[in-house]
């Protein structure tokens, strides 16, 4: 078992931020000791680390609410799938789609703005390195 600030380290949360995602339900409320301090499990920290690589792409806390939520339905899951399944899987489908539809976008964004800068940057070692001459330099300017 871990004290909020183990857990907090492992998962690399601040307890306060922990507190705030058990408040909005994110995370569910934590075992106490028997005088009251938050307790954490192993359990616990897959889960929040979880969250953590959602968070760092960029999903809400929201879909990540619906996300861990419909997780924990899929644990507890033991037969055939039936019409409410199959629209669990579907609307978490669908939010994996958009999203990474939406990371795929910035990728490209990011890579056209890294190729920009490596263009400029080639073209100012070109100058300093010398192979463009100053009369270059204030032809390509102007």
């Amino acid at each position: 078992m871990y004290t909020i600030r183990q857990f907090a380290e492992l998962t690399g949360f601040s307890p306060d931020t922990l507190r705030y995602y058990e408040k909005i339900g994110l995370l569910k409320s934590p075992q106490r000791s028997s005088g009251g301090v938050r307790t954490y499990s192993d359990d616990d920290v897959h889960l929040v680390r979880s969250v953590h690589c959602l968070k760092k792409t960029g999903l809400s806390l929201e879909d990540i609410k619906e996300f861990i939520q419909e997780s924990q339905f899929f644990e507890n899951h033991s037969s055939m799938w039936d019409l409410d399944d199959r629209q669990t899987l579907s609307s978490r489908s669908k939010i994996l789609t958009e999203h990474l539809n939406s990371m795929e976008k910035q990728r490209r964004e990011l890579d056209d703005i890294i190729k920009r800068t490596k263009e400029k940057l080639d073209y100012y070692n070109d100058i300093l390195n010398g192979n463009i001459k100053l009369e270059e330099v204030k032809e390509i300017s102007k």
